[in-house]
């Protein structure tokens, strides 16, 4: 008991941290800091430009030809785990006539931001310490690979939210959320353009160039988009169809993720962008480097957006004068499934698949990340797709509560990452079972 004391203080610990992280998201709405729209930019450049960053650095250095293996049952695992999770929700909507949102609530959980801060406020508890492989293995690179485990697994449920998930709620995009919140928030003009809309677009066409260059441009640029819908007319429904649900799964975080993997795969590209500059890095100390600089920006931002919104959510509710209550049968079930059933079923099977095969690498910070992947709360994405779907405001109400509750007992959480660390140190043999 003695020797959990100090493993469950610790996950505790970063529990809390990431929670307060929130909190701060939280007190930037109340104070009027962060407005919605505000909220919406920042996320937009989360996912657009932080997060693709933060793949392209973590995932391309990690990454190489000899170490490739040890992603493949990440990528299996996150495939799995959400595909059961899509079929359970599915079968309780259709047993017990839950509403629509259970089943992505259940399915799609937070992979990226909260996971990734969650490990820097391990390491600095001192628990990843425990799960280093031994060699020349340090804290550090145990932390870099655990992120990029988690990023790579978020390169499957980012795919399955964007194309499966809106169609779960609706048969539309969810990219387009905030375009379509954005378009009937405020008045709009003849162009159809909000005022500030407009002086977008008139800072946007204001240009050095002479007016005959913009207007000849303007010229080719309606030409090739006419063209291309009358080539697309020609495509057959059923090609239309195909092609598009294809296009749904294209997204800034999976072309990061594929950069990443090309500039670590590719020796000469791996050696150019993250070697040492004396060992022919050409490019680590300037591009490399920004480029690190904006991933390491995400994590925080984005838990500080999630914060922001679960506030404002939840201050519409009260502001309406919601009567609705949430239904606890359907609550109960997705917070029994995030937080209870799949700790269980996670760390019992990738235990037993460490004991008694050969399948995974020698990597215990790599048993523990795939204990952890099921484990946690629902993705906030969820509310886009609740805002897609044209939800009742009912509805709506009902996901933002089930979200901040949700996160508001994620610490319970810090139980899977003791359970998950014991599992991973058993087996290394570093303590008795």
């Amino acid at each position: 008991m003695s020797s959990l004391w100090p493993s469950f203080l610790g996950a505790l610990q970063a529990s809390l941290s990431v929670l307060l992280t929130m909190s701060y998201g939280i007190i930037a709405s109340r104070s009027n800091i962060m407005k919605d729209k505000t909220a919406r930019d920042i996320t937009k450049i989360c996912v657009r430009f932080l997060l693709p960053a933060l793949l392209i650095t973590n995932v391309g250095s990690e990454i190489q030809a000899d170490t490739f293996v040890r992603y493949l049952p990440v990528l299996i695992w996150a495939l799995l785990y959400t595909l059961s999770s899509l079929a359970l929700g599915w079968v309780l909507n259709r047993a017990f006539k839950f509403p629509a949102w259970v089943i992505p609530a259940i399915a799609f959980n937070n992979t990226t931001s909260l996971p990734i801060l969650l490990l820097k406020s391990l390491k600095t508890s001192g628990i990843l310490k425990d799960l280093r492989m031994g060699g020349g293995d340090n804290t550090y690179t145990a932390l870099d690979r655990a992120t990029s485990y988690f990023l790579f697994a978020s390169i499957v449920t980012n795919c399955l939210t964007f194309s499966i998930g809106p169609k779960l709620l609706d048969d539309e995009e969810t990219p387009d959320v905030d375009e379509e919140e954005d378009k009937h928030e405020e008045p709009t003009n003849s162009s159809g353009r909000t005022q500030e809309q407009q002086e977008d677009h008139n800072t946007e066409t204001t240009t050095l160039l002479p007016h005959r260059v913009v207007e000849q441009g303007s010229e080719i640029a309606g030409q090739i988009s006419k063209t291309s819908k009358n080539i697309w007319a020609t495509f057959p429904e059923w090609l239309q169809n195909a092609l598009s649900f294809t296009t749904s799964f294209l997204n800034a975080p999976l072309a990061g993720a594929i950069i990443g993997i090309i500039l670590g795969l590719v020796p000469p590209f791996h050696r150019a962008f993250f070697n040492p500059p004396r060992d022919g890095g050409i490019f680590k100390s300037w591009l490399t480097s920004s480029l690190e600089s904006m991933g390491d920006l995400f994590a925080a931002l984005s838990l500080i957006t999630v914060g922001a919104k679960l506030s404002s959510g939840l201050h519409n509710m009260k502001r309406g004068e919601d009567s609705s209550r949430v239904r606890m049968t359907p609550l109960l079930s997705v917070l029994f499934i995030r937080f209870l059933l799949w700790p269980v079923i996670s760390i019992a099977v990738i235990y037993a698949i460490v004991s008694q095969t050969n399948w995974l690498e020698n990597d215990p910070i790599l048993w523990f990340v795939l204990m952890l992947l099921p484990i946690g709360p629902s993705a906030t994405k969820l509310t886009s797709l609740a805002e897609l779907s044209g939800a009742e405001e009912d509805e709506k109400m009902s996901i933002a509560k089930c979200l901040a509750i949700s996160y508001a007992i994620s610490p319970i959480s810090c139980l899977a990452v003791v359970a998950s660390l014991r599992a991973s140190l058993i087996w290394k043999g570093q303590i008795g079972g």
